[in-house]
């Protein structure tokens, strides 16, 4: 089965990634992480506000307590929205000048969990990390490529992880109460010549929606067979990551990026660094907010 992407803001970002939805604001989060640029986006005005920050930002998540949690190229921030101050917490790679923040959400219980990537792609250089409401930071998984999509299951027995050199999928056992994990096993392999694993997001069965860098689509998947379900075509060729929204949850947003298209990529790909839009029959995961 497919389904057929469509833009909903032709933002032409260079490097569009980290979607969340707020429920409670209706509100479309997302990131330019090369452009510097914090966005949000309103689908009842169709009103897309920009926020330049100072820094490369690779995710952000909504606070429980009001603004964003993000993790930029200088570590853990919080933002206020009314004023766009950005606020330091914590840098648990300041010994690592060329590391940058990449992907990252918030779990069921609140915590924001965000891995690095080398600006060089230098292979195993970066981690993954989980900050917790105390505002303390652990090292989840170590030697890292290029740290992307995070979901966990409806039950939340399960955390899913891709490092997208990889092209693969891996589940671990998560305790919701510590935040633990633990047992990896490859649940998921992406074929060759379909692009590589980015950013990912599940809905309320359980499944998998995986953005494909270089493969125009997202792809469905069913985590406990590594079943292909459904595609989504998505009219540019790197697509980023993926969210759920709208009032019902069943909207995918699509967010995607242009850095290192050729010319000729350009013009196949006119609107490339947008973000698009589709309808699904499914009910989506919700965006979990920080606690801290």
């Amino acid at each position: 089965m497919r389904l057929e992407a469509t833009l909903v803001i032709d933002a032409r970002a260079i490097l569009g990634e980290g979607p969340s939805w707020d429920d409670q604001k209706q509100l479309l989060y997302w990131v330019d992480i090369e452009g510097k640029k914090v966005h949000a986006y309103n689908p009842m005005t169709a009103g897309n506000i920009e926020m330049k920050q100072e820094q490369m930002v690779g995710t952000i998540a909504p606070r429980e307590s009001g603004g964003l949690v993000m993790a930029m190229a200088g570590g853990f921030y919080a933002m206020n929205l009314s004023t766009e101050n950005v606020d330091a917490i914590t840098d648990p790679e300041s010994h690592l000048p060329h590391n940058r923040f990449n992907d990252g959400k918030c779990d069921p219980a609140g915590r924001f969990w965000a891995g690095t990537t080398h600006l060089e792609g230098l292979k195993g250089e970066g981690a993954l990390y989980c900050l917790d409401e105390n505002l303390e930071v652990t090292k989840k998984i170590d030697h890292v490529s290029t740290s992307n999509g995070l979901a966990w299951s409806p039950d939340t027995r399960y955390m899913y992880f891709i490092d997208t050199p990889t092209k693969k999928v891996v589940r671990y056992d998560y305790d919701l109460t510590t935040g633990d994990i633990r047992n990896p096993v490859e649940v998921i392999t992406i074929p060759d010549g379909e692009g590589m694993p980015d950013g990912m997001t599940s809905d309320v069965e359980g499944n998998l929606w995986i953005a494909h860098w270089g493969g125009s689509k997202v792809t469905r998947w069913n985590p406990d067979t590594g079943e292909r379900l459904l595609e989504v075509n998505v009219p540019a060729l790197n697509v980023t990551s993926c969210v759920f929204g709208g009032k019902e949850r069943n909207e995918l947003y699509i967010t995607t990026a242009r850095t290192n298209m050729s010319e000729e990529e350009l013009k196949q790909f006119p609107y490339a660094g947008g973000v698009f839009r589709v309808k699904t029959k499914t009910k989506g995961s919700r965006t979990y907010v920080f606690k801290g």
